[in-house]
C-alpha cells in the first residue's frame, strides 16, 4: 500500500556525535522524521499518515494565512481557494498535497522538484526545487524558486518542522526566540500590527519554559550572527536542537498543540522560518516579485547540540 505521504527518502550519516537519519516525504517535500543516535530530533509520525498539523511540509509560494483568499495586484482581483474553512483563509500555499519528484538522490541528501502551475487566484508558472542534506551538526534544506511564466510573481516560503529532544518533555524545554517584536492578530488568527516584544509576555529572547505557553503567534525584527538566525529548545541536561535560517526568513512562527499523535498529551511545538507574515500578497511585507527568468536561493536548518557518539 502506497504511504499517503509518498515515496519515502531515508537519509544517513555518520558524524563526531554519532548516527544521523532523517526520512523525507515525496508529498510536500516534508520532514517525517530526524534522528541522532535513535534520539528523536523531530516527532516522527506514522508511514500511514499524513502530517499532523502541517509537521515539516514546505509552504510555498506563501506561508501562513491570506484573507478571504482574496489579494490584489495593478488593479486587478485574485481569489484563492479557501483551504482553512474555520477561519475562511487561503493557508500555506499551493503544494501541500503535491507529490514532488526526485531529481539528485545520495546516502545523506536528496533534491526534490515541483511545479507550481497558473490556477485560481495564482496566475504564475514557478518551478521549485527542494535540497535536503544531513550535515556534521543536523540537517541542511535549500529552497530553490525559478520563475518560469512570462510576468512577474509574488513568492513568500516558509516550512513547518516541528522540534523535540527525544527522551525529555517537550514542555520541559525552554525555548528561546531572536525576535524584538510579536505580530498582533484578530480572531482569524491575522496580523492587526506588530509591537516590540520588550517588557511583553512575547519576549523569549531569555528564554521560557514551553509548558508554561500556548502560541500560535508570528514574530519579527530577527536578529542573528553573520546573516543567520537561531531559535533554539534546551533540555535540563544542556542538549539543544535549533532552528536557524539565513537573513532572507525575515519571521518565524511559533505553534504549540497538546494533540500531536504518539505525544501522549505532551506539548508539540513547531518553530516556522518564513520569508512573510500572514497577509503577504495583500501587506506585501517580505514578499519578493520574481522577474521572469529570475531565481531565488535560500536556506535554513535544523542543529543539535549536547549529543554525544557515547
Amino acid at each position: 500500500m502506497s504511504a499517503p505521504t509518498g515515496e519515502q527518502f531515508v537519509l544517513e550519516t555518520s558524524t563526531a556525535s554519532g548516527d544521523v537519519q532523517a526520512t523525507i516525504t515525496a508529498v510536500a517535500a516534508g520532514i517525517r522524521t530526524l534522528s541522532i543516535n535513535g534520539i528523536d530530533l523531530v516527532p516522527p509520525y506514522g508511514e500511514d499518515q499524513s502530517p499532523p498539523s502541517g509537521a515539516g511540509i514546505v509552504l510555498v509560494p506563501w506561508p501562513n494565512r491570506i484573507r478571504d483568499g482574496r489579494w490584489s495586484h495593478d488593479g486587478v482581483d485574485h481569489q484563492l481557494a479557501i483551504t482553512e474553512p474555520k477561519y475562511q483563509n487561503a493557508i500555506h500555499g499551493l503544494l501541500r498535497y503535491t507529490e514532488y519528484t526526485a531529481i539528485s538522490r545520495e546516502r545523506d541528501s536528496v533534491t526534490l522538484s515541483a511545479r507550481i502551475y497558473p490556477q485560481l487566484g495564482y496566475p504564475f508558472l514557478l518551478g521549485t526545487a527542494v535540497h535536503y542534506e544531513l550535515v556534521a551538526d543536523g540537517l541542511r534544506v535549500t529552497h530553490f524558486v525559478e520563475n518560469l511564466g512570462a510576468d512577474p510573481a509574488p513568492v513568500a516560503i516558509g516550512t513547518h518542522p516541528f522540534l523535540k529532544i527525544g527522551g525529555v518533555p517537550t514542555a520541559d524545554l525552554n525555548l528561546r526566540l531572536d525576535a524584538a517584536s510579536h505580530i498582533e492578530v484578530d480572531d482569524r488568527l491575522l496580523p492587526t500590527g506588530e509591537v516590540p516584544v520588550d517588557g511583553t509576555e512575547w519576549d523569549f529572547r531569555e528564554g521560557r519554559r514551553v509548558g508554561d505557553v500556548s502560541l500560535d503567534d508570528a514574530f519579527g525584527e530577527l536578529s542573528g550572527d553573520d546573516g543567520r538566525v537561531e531559535h533554539t529548545l534546551t533540555a535540563p541536561d544542556g542538549r539543544s536542537v535549533s532552528v536557524w535560517a539565513d537573513d532572507e526568513f525575515g519571521y518565524v512562527q511559533v505553534y504549540t498543540t497538546r494533540s500531536f499523535p504518539g505525544e501522549d498529551g505532551d506539548v508539540a511545538i513547531a518553530i516556522e522560518p518564513m520569508t512573510a507574515p500572514a497577509e503577504a500578497f495583500n501587506s506585501e511585507r517580505g514578499l519578493r516579485w520574481l522577474d521572469p527568468g529570475e531565481e531565488w536561493e535560500l536556506s535554513w536548518g535544523i542543529r543539535f547540540e549536547g549529543f554525544s557518539a557515547d
